[in-house]
């Protein structure tokens, strides 16, 4: 809620006008006032109502009984007068008989209120009163001058506003004023004008030094979110809070959190740190609110220290902590997963030195925290204290939390008996209900019972939304499973909801690993349609997908419509082109791909050399595909990883050369490069064909001790060379994990 300045509101109502002219009356009240009586007063009053105006110079005893009342008197007597007609003629008429004085002043000012009381949208008419006293020389009191300045502020008549301040005794200026001038210049948006008067309030030796109120004309305005005028940065803010504790200007606490909150938003954690410091040390009334709204950001900022301390200064102070403030805490320490601090504070909240009852969202947030680490057996059982013990019961969010966290746990059937007590309590099934139940049942391969749950929950009337079809779509998709996700995708589109990009590129990416690479262009089409443009990553499915396909024409279209949408390729794309090309063995064409990546920026990986290499030893060429492999350990400086070692052991293996597969296995070993069953199971092949027995029964030894688990392969291999060469025993050994 925004405290509203009472020293400039857009357009007065009557009320506060006469609250206004009251206080004015009050301020004149205050002059000494020497020993007239009310009954000279309303006697003097009376003369003048029921004479004819242009009969009162003609009364000598009018004009003796005028001249012997005070000024106050004299301001008295002109606001009784019924109009402001009345008390101009007055004016004129005190001005024919006496010298300027303050009674004079005073008479002028009667007839300012008056005016303005007759039409609060009297500032025209008030600047040509203005003018006549500059005219005739009258000075004009500070009440009239106040009133002057607020009145033209308002009006935007900000350059007669300036005149009055310039015109009136420099005795009679004070802070007020100045105030009601940076008001106007602040509320027509002329920040620097009013910043510019404000800075000279602010110098050392000023007369006029800023009050309470000049903070609060100055904060009010700067920090409203519909001001006008330009926005006064975050330094320049500081900078003014700086000074006006400098100058002992108490500041109210509704504007340092305003300032706490602006700086934290605009990630300027240490102003508002420092705002909220010297806040404090100033003796500033700071409310509960802007320590939570610091503890929120330092929370976000994952800073630990400043929350301690400010949770120390806190108690120090005697601040007691509301239930928001421990709201931030828990919440604090789940994120931080200290969840068992989180629930010995929530034990700690209802003792005397606290005093807060935990509400709902805290028990939510600690059941949520608890889920997050795996906890789920605890969160059913904070959940029953929770009804138990607090009487909070627990609503939609409470059972999402407890079955998000179930199901990720992989405890479906206890995520559907969350589901089941949801419905039979009343608490309400939401979209997020659904979608987090599903996501678990697919994501655990029970995605035939996921679909089963949304037929049912559709029969009973709840909507869903386009996360739900995006769930069954991708666990669909993710089974293979294309011609029932294109089902959906239809749905989506029937149902009047819009498919969002993760619909589109989960259904790219499926149709591709099916091959059903026209469908996916329909895809594309649909998802362009729509407002989205596809990312590297599809159009790397599509390249990939065409070029599996033997298309390499629309792998090239594919590759066009992505540079015009502005994505350049990445090393997935060149690898895709470089393996279909050594696919088919067209070294040139891959070569020349290698050569524009490397020219694009990007350095070949293990990917781009397996590919060129796999594609050597396909088509029997090993010298070129070893001399690629040295070059990858020298000049590219690609360390060669198990796939390419595996390659070339294979290919070796099959040509004969065992020698220099056994030579790789030694490199493997002196590079820290781990073999898996696919290395040994290509080397055991080879060593069957040479019958180099002793060195096959080496090799077991070192997968056992290297504790790489034999897979059906290797068994296969094994089971067909050992018995028969009568090494049995040493085959039951190695299958059991032995020595042999």
């Amino acid at each position: 809620m925004r405290i509203p300045l009472t020293l400039n509101p857009p357009k007065p109502p009557i009320s506060t006008l006469a609250a206004f002219l009251r206080r004015l009356s009050a301020d004149a009240s205050s002059l000494p006032s020497p020993p007239d009586t009310s009954a000279q007063i309303s006697h003097v009053s009376s003369l003048l109502q029921t004479a004819d105006p242009n009969s009162w110079s003609d009364d000598p005893n009018l004009r003796t009984l005028i001249s012997s009342l005070s000024a106050p008197s004299v301001l008295r007597v002109a606001r009784r007068l019924p109009n402001y007609q009345n008390a101009l003629q007055f004016y004129h008429y005190l001005k024919a008989i006496s010298e300027p004085s303050d009674s004079l002043s005073l008479a002028f000012q009667a007839v300012l209120e008056l005016a303005m009381r007759e039409n609060p949208d009297s500032a025209g008419k008030l600047k040509e009163l203005f003018l006549l006293s500059k005219d005739q020389n009258i000075p004009i009191s500070v009440n009239s001058a106040t009133l002057l300045v607020k009145c033209f502020g308002e009006a935007q008549m900000l350059d007669e506003m300036v005149m009055v301040i310039d015109s009136i005794d420099r005795e009679i200026v004070n802070a007020d004023l100045f105030n009601l001038v940076i008001a106007g210049y602040m509320k027509w948006g002329r920040i620097d004008d009013a910043l510019k008067v404000l800075e000279n309030m602010l110098m050392e030796d000023s007369s006029y030094p800023p009050n309470s109120n000049t903070a609060s004309i100055v904060l009010n305005s700067i920090l409203k979110r519909n001001s006008s005028g330009r926005k006064v940065r975050d330094d320049e803010i500081y900078t003014l809070f700086s000074k006006f504790r400098e100058h002992g200007v108490s500041i109210n606490g509704y504007f340092v959190t305003e300032i706490v909150i602006r700086f934290c938003s605009s990630g300027e954690l240490d102003k508002a740190w420092s705002v909220f410091r010297e806040a404090m040390n100033s003796g500033y009334d700071v409310s509960i609110t802007a320590y939570n709204n610091l503890l929120t950001f330092l929370s976000r900022k994952n800073d630990f220290g400043r929350m301690n301390l400010l949770m120390k200064e806190m108690k120090e102070k005697g601040i007691k902590p509301d239930v928001v403030t421990c709201g931030i805490v828990v919440k604090h320490l789940c994120r931080s997963r200290r969840v068992d601090e989180a629930m010995e504070f929530l034990e700690k909240m209802t003792d005397e030195e606290i005093g807060v009852t935990p509400d709902t969202i805290m028990y939510n947030t600690i059941i949520d925290g608890l889920c997050k680490v795996g906890r789920w057996e605890e969160g059913l059982k904070v959940m029953e204290k929770m009804s138990r013990e607090s009487k909070c019961s627990a609503n939609t969010v409470t059972y999402n939390c407890m079955i998000d966290g179930v199901c990720k746990a992989g405890e479906i059937e206890k995520g559907l008996e969350l589901f089941e007590e949801m419905r039979k309590h009343g608490v309400e099934v939401n979209a997020i209900t659904l979608n987090t139940l599903l996501d678990g049942m697919c994501k655990n391969g029970r995605v035939g019972s996921a679909m089963e749950l949304f037929d049912q929950i559709r029969e009973k009337g709840l909507k869903a939304n386009a996360r739900t079809y995006t769930i069954l779509i991708t666990a669909f998709c993710n089974v293979n499973n294309i011609d029932k996700a294109m089902k959906l995708f239809d749905e989506v589109q029937t149902n009047g909801l819009t498919p969002d990009a993760v619909v589109f590129y989960t259904l790219i990416g499926g149709l591709t690993r099916a091959g059903k690479m026209d469908d996916a262009v329909e895809i594309v089409s649909k998802m362009k349609e729509g407002g989205f443009n596809l990312d590297i990553i599809a159009y790397n499915n599509l390249i990939g997908g065409f070029c599996r396909k033997n298309r390499l024409d629309k792998a090239s279209e594919m590759l066009e419509s992505m540079e015009k949408d502005g994505l350049n390729p990445d090393r997935v794309t060149y690898n895709t082109l470089i393996s279909y090309f050594c696919a088919k063995g067209d070294f040139d064409h891959a070569h020349k791909v290698m050569k524009k990546m490397i020219d694009d920026g990007l350095t070949p990986d293990a990917v781009t050399y397996g590919a060129l290499i796999h594609g050597y030893c396909s088509n029997g060429n090993l010298d070129k595909a070893k001399k690629l492999f040295t070059d990858m350990g020298s000049s590219s400086k690609v360390p060669p990883n198990t796939v390419i070692y595996n390659m070339l052991i294979d290919a070796f293996c099959k040509k004969g050369d065992v020698d220099v597969a056994l030579s790789l296995m030694d490199d493997m070993k002196g590079r820290g490069v781990c073999p898996n069953s696919t290395t040994y199971n290509a080397l055991f092949k080879g060593l069957r064909e040479k019958q180099w027995l002793e060195k096959a029964f080496e090799y077991m030894d070192r997968m056992t001790e290297e504790e790489c688990s034999p897979d059906y392969i290797t068994m296969e291999i094994l089971t067909e060379w050992l018995p028969e060469v009568g090494e049995i025993e040493k085959f039951r050994k190695f299958a059991q994990g032995d020595r042999i």
